[in-house]
């Protein structure tokens, strides 16, 4: 297992909080805000503090069979996967479908279809952003375009900056890949789903969010009208994942 985590308070439920991919420290903590019981944070490799990635490790097999390993490790009954985290448990509840109870999927990218344009036009400028000999100035440019006007977050876009400069495989590796082969396996998952998605995030289009919700038997959809939710509807976010996860 590559993954590490941290455990924050106590008691039934335990709740895995899988965050997204380049996300810093502070945003893989939020969709744990609020929540009761034991909350635990997943760091995938490459994150925060956990070592970097081994090659060839950035697919949604690896990251999934690394977020189960913690899940079985601390008897985890319901997830928040975010993006990233959300594809690897759309994984697990097609391989696994009796493994969660509830499961909040935020921002799915992809689900069993390749890329919109626009999403795979985003990772490729990343990507670029990161490899660019410019002392950082490219990637800070292009973070800083999707960063909605008004919103103040601090040294944010340095954090995460510094955190997308170790994860290049991940940008070239994840665009080509999908969660699932079929959706059609998540029919049988017995989880209860809530998936929240946005309606200006070309990095996480709506449809990714309403094919997801499609494909489990139990699901309710979230529709956020922002092209940076995490930012912009931290509030709305934590009411809508505190109520369902209560």
């Amino acid at each position: 297992m590559h993954a590490r985590w941290r455990v924050f308070g106590d008691g039934t439920p335990v709740t895995l909080v899988v965050h997204g991919l380049g996300a810093t420290e502070g945003e893989a903590r939020i969709p744990a805000s609020g929540l009761r019981g034991t909350r635990v944070v997943v760091t995938l490799p490459g994150h925060g503090a956990a070592q970097d990635a081994p090659a060839g490790y950035w697919n949604y097999g690896s990251v999934a069979s690394d977020v189960l390993a913690v899940a079985d490790e601390v008897g985890a009954t319901q997830a928040v996967g975010v993006s990233l985290g959300a594809g690897a448990l759309t994984r697990i509840a097609a391989e696994r479908p009796d493994r969660f109870q509830r499961l909040a999927l935020l921002l799915p990218a992809a689900l069993d279809h390749p890329r919109e344009p626009a999403a795979a036009w985003a990772y490729e400028r990343l990507a670029a952003a990161v490899a660019a000999d410019d002392g950082g100035a490219s990637l800070h440019d292009v973070l800083a375009a999707e960063i909605p006007p008004g919103i103040e977050v601090g040294d944010h876009l340095d954090q995460r900056a510094r955190a997308l400069s170790r994860l290049s495989e991940a940008l070239r590796a994840l665009p080509e890949q999908v969660p699932v082969t079929d959706a059609g396996a998540l029919s049988d998952a017995i989880a209860e789903v809530l998936v929240i998605g946005a309606t200006g995030d070309p990095v996480h289009p709506a449809s990714a969010a309403k094919a997801t919700a499609a494909a489990f038997r139990s699901a309710r959809l979230e529709l956020l009208e922002s092209r940076a939710p995490m930012l912009t509807h931290r509030r709305q976010l934590r009411d809508l994942l505190t109520n369902f996860l209560r």
